[in-house]
This record gives structure tokens, sequence and C-alpha cells, in this order.
């Protein structure tokens, strides 16, 4: 039975329901028949009214496409934007974060971070120390964390794009370019010894390759639902990454394919689970 009241969730929970609903959707494609509404409602035990208002939104974000009584996925739903990203796997971000920061060294450091959850976790990760400037072409990162008086806090100039927020173009790219950064951490959508370090934009792929380019060091922060996929375009190869941080999700093949490749892999161990690949 379809139910006739709709429970009041959080936005994490809202979150989630979205990206249950997508996933619905693209089972059956782009050209395939729309999803009824009765099998949404069903399937996430939730009202016919709420289940509209969630296809509304998704519409107008340009992942759906409304049909009469259902609806189907958007051939342009390629990426997910960055509120419907922020709730996944937010524990398994955070382990791999703090790893991260602690590559930084005691002192003065420049640091740059790119767009993405898991390299706005090593943002969260950075917030207490002193005598840090952080580089960042991401609106929400620099929203969070530039009114921290022990950090200085820069933006680049840029195109903002307005599924990621982040911030990408030649004046983004000049600006890694112009100073010195000790280490960039920066996310990807695809990382694979064959296809190296991708992302669903050509755009951002090139503003992140500038960011690379401008560091000693470049660490990729990236959960293990990433290793081992290959998206539109190439940011990097993987030689030109120095340290990969991910999670014990990610296969032993995928892990030594990548570490073959150049950079260090550093595994974290999610909470009930154990490593089985690197240390």
């Amino acid at each position: 039975m379809t139910p006739t009241t709709t429970t009041t969730l959080g936005p994490g929970k809202r979150a989630r329901r979205l990206r249950a609903e997508l996933r619905l959707l693209a089972e059956s494609g782009t050209s395939g028949a729309p999803v009824p509404m009765h099998r949404l409602t069903q399937e996430l035990s939730v009202s016919v009214a709420t289940v509209r208002r969630d296809l509304a939104d998704l519409e107008a974000q340009g992942l759906v496409v409304r049909t009469h009584g259902g609806a189907r996925i958007s051939a342009s739903a390629v990426e997910l934007p960055v509120r419907l990203r922020a709730g996944t796997s937010p524990e398994v971000k955070r382990l791999i974060a703090r790893r991260a920061a602690t590559f930084l060294p005691e002192g003065p450091f420049a640091v740059a971070i790119g767009g993405g959850t898991t390299a706005a976790e090593v943002a969260r990760a950075l917030v207490f120390r002193a005598e840090l400037t952080i580089l960042t072409n991401s609106l929400t990162t620099a929203a969070e964390i530039g009114a921290r008086q022990n950090l200085r806090v820069l933006v680049t100039g840029g195109i903002v794009r307005p599924s990621s927020f982040e911030i990408v173009g030649a004046l983004a790219e000049s600006s890694f370019a112009a100073l010195n950064i000790g280490i960039a951490f920066l996310g990807a959508d695809g990382v694979s010894s064959p296809g190296g370090v991708t992302t669903h934009d050509e755009v951002e792929a090139r503003t992140n390759a500038a960011m690379v380019a401008g560091a000693q060091r470049s660490v990729l922060v990236v959960d293990s639902s990433k290793i081992g996929r290959v998206t539109l375009a190439r940011v990097v190869d993987l030689a030109a990454v120095d340290d990969v941080v991910t999670d014990d999700g990610a296969s032993v093949a995928d892990l030594r394919g990548i570490e073959q490749a150049g950079p260090r892999v550093h595994v974290v161990q999610r909470v009930g689970h154990r490593v089985g690949h690197h240390a």
C-alpha cells in the first residue's frame, strides 16, 4: 500500500532518498520506459506528494525528465550535484582526509585544495593548523573555512560550475600557476592504471591538471568507489601523481596497477573491515 503521509527528513536523509530515486530511474536508462510513480512510492515508502516534490527538484537540476505518471533519467545526468554527493560514505571520506592531512610538515606551508567532497574533508582536517595558506577553487570549501582566523584562504578566479560549485577555466589555472604550492589535494571521478586520473568535465580536468602541475607534491584523495573507473576527461597520467589515499574497499589488483604506474598508495581501514592491501 502506498503511504499517505510523509515523514519529516533531515537534509542527509533526503539526499539519500534522492540518490535512491536516481538509481531506480537509471535502471531503465534514458531511452527506456519511464518508471511509474507507484513504483517509486512503494520502493521508497514515501507519499506521492513527496516523490513529486523530489522529481521536481531533480528535474530542475537537469537530472530527470518527468512524464505522465512517472519519470525517466535525463540523458545529461552524468554527474550528481555536490549537494547529493555530500552524504556518500562520509566516515570513509573523513578517514581518507585525516590520513592525507598527516602529509603536511610543521610550520608555515601552502596547499591547494580542489573540489569534491573528499577534498573538502581534507580542508576540514586542516582547520586547526596555524601558519597555513590554502588556495582553493571550491566555493563550498572557501565558504566553510574562510572565517578561520588561523588560516589564510585564497580563492581562484574563473567560471563557476553549477553542479559542483567549483571554479574552473583559464583564470583558475593561472591562479594555481602563480603561487608556490607545497601540496595539492584533489579528488577525481575515476582512477585507474589504464585511464589515469579522470573526471566528468574537460574544463574541470584542465583546471585540476594545472593544480597538479603547480604543486611540489600532488595527493589524490578518493574513496574506493572511484578506483578502477574511467570517466570522460583525463586530468593527468598517474605518473604525475605522488600519492593516492583511498579505503580498503578497492580491489588489490586495481591498487597494484595504480602503484605500478607511479604513485604511492595509502589505504585506510574502514570500521569493521580488514585491510587486505597496502598499508
